[in-house]
């Protein structure tokens, strides 16, 4: 049998390894962006994930694909820092809500100029109709890998 240069174990070898390198790229891009207001990409991560609703910890660790340990230490340390604060959760009493305080709202936009440079830069790149099936495959990549997960 002849061996195919695409065959299913050299297409997730070849995924895997772009995904591994697309995600050191875009971690060193956030902690670029994050730094300028004082953050760190894993901060800002969080920060940003409660920004339209507050969230458990367990619930942010969902959202990110992490585990909840490292969500609850930088949760503790932003409340550390004044940029979030813990409430009350009126579905579970022991699992409080994590939310950006006002600072740490302020704290966000002030990455925002830059974050929108670099979009507009990456689409420019791109070309958006690409930018868009590009976020579409990778979400459609998750799903799949959601689903082969749990079976």
């Amino acid at each position: 049998m002849a061996h195919t240069e695409n065959g299913p174990s050299e297409l997730l070898a070849g995924t895997a390894l772009t995904v591994f390198r697309l995600n050191g790229q875009l971690l060193s891009v956030a902690e670029e962006l994050a730094r300028s207001a004082g953050l760190t990409a894993a901060r800002w991560q969080v920060l940003g994930a409660v920004t339209t609703e507050p969230l458990s910890v367990s619930a942010i660790a969902r959202r990110l694909g992490t585990t909840r340990q490292s969500v609850q230490r930088l949760a503790d340390l932003l409340v550390e820092q004044g940029l979030a604060e813990y409430r009350p959760n009126p579905a579970h009493s022991r699992a409080k809500l994590l939310a950006p305080t006002e600072r740490g709202l302020d704290t966000l936009r002030r990455i925002d100029p830059d974050h929108t440079r670099m979009a507009e830069a990456l689409v420019t790149e791109l070309g958006e109709e690409d930018s868009r099936r590009v976020l579409e495959s990778l979400r459609r990549l998750s799903l799949a890998l959601d689903r082969i997960g749990d079976g």
